[in-house]
């Protein structure tokens, strides 16, 4: 059973997956801090890149299915045009109501 995205932990976390379900770019960009990083499958990504072809041009979409650590790890079933769908962990580093880093990969 999935968790409602108004019902996860953290401001910052909900409003980016919201975001990557509504395909936002621009509230996606809001959830960022100046200079935010990300990884995905232990190798650091470029975020612009990695968002556009994983998420936005591909139609991304997650179901969290839990979450811990106050909201900002979460186990998710992701899935875009892309690759399908799979089972995916998240975590975040939130600082001053902004997300400056995520780290993805399968579960």
């Amino acid at each position: 059973m999935a968790i409602a995205v108004d019902k996860l932990s953290d401001p910052a976390v909900r409003a980016l997956v919201a975001a990557i379900n509504a395909g936002d770019r621009e509230a996606f960009r809001q959830t960022l801090a100046p200079g935010a990083t990300m990884s995905d499958d232990g190798s650091d990504r470029d975020l612009d890149d990695w968002t556009e072809r994983e998420i936005f041009s591909s139609r991304g979409h997650m179901d969290v299915r839990s979450e811990s650590s106050a909201g900002r790890a979460l186990i998710a079933d992701y899935r875009n045009d892309t690759w399908g769908e799979m089972r995916t962990a998240w975590r975040f580093t939130v600082d001053g109501g902004k997300i400056t880093r995520f780290e993805t990969g399968q579960a």
